[in-house]
């Protein structure tokens, strides 16, 4: 079994480089996920203003067969302009067959967090910090939600958001772009 994962790991490894996207091609793909974003989110442009940092994640493909992975490329805005390039890794063990496109918005509505998550060598949710994942109703206005969590994530993709899925256990690390 442990061949079987490190395999998988190094495989992981050596592909991600093909599935990453120019960084003209990436800010294109962020500008239309926060699009996509607002347009899917009701109420997603007073949580914008508020947020001190916006991580985005436009293409986060995730595989798996018994052993499963997980890659993404993205940025973290200050100010509605690009300032760091990022990417999301994780792996899993268990019941799981297929491959899945998703796109993930992370805010970061204070400071303290925000400076944190730039300070960090590889920032695993989790542990060096937890990112509470908003679900409600289809037409529902977060505005109208209460939420006072210091980093919200929101997962989604063309489809629609998506329930009742996690980022735990996902690093983020600085990339260069």
């Amino acid at each position: 079994m442990k061949k079987i994962i490190f395999l998988f790991f190094t495989l992981l490894f050596f592909l991600s480089p093909l599935y990453s996207a120019s960084k003209y091609e990436l800010n294109v793909e962020i500008k239309e996920t926060i699009k996509e974003f607002k347009k899917q989110v009701k109420g997603s442009n007073e949580l914008l203003k508020k947020a001190k940092g916006v991580l985005v994640f436009p293409n986060v493909y995730k595989a798996g067969f018994g052993i499963g992975g997980e890659y993404g490329e993205g940025a973290l805005l200050i100010n509605k302009k690009i300032v760091d390039y990022y990417n999301i890794v994780s792996a899993s063990i268990g019941f799981q067959l297929g491959v899945q496109k998703k796109s993930i918005v992370i805010l970061f509505m204070n400071n303290k967090v925000l400076k944190d998550f730039r300070n960090s060598d590889g920032w695993k949710v989790g542990v060096d910090g937890s990112v509470a994942i908003v679900k409600w109703g289809v037409g529902e206005d977060v505005n109208t939600l209460d939420i006072k969590d210091p980093v919200i994530g929101f997962i989604f993709n063309n489809k629609g958001l998506m329930y009742n899925l996690t980022l735990e256990g996902s690093k983020i690390s600085k990339i260069k772009k």
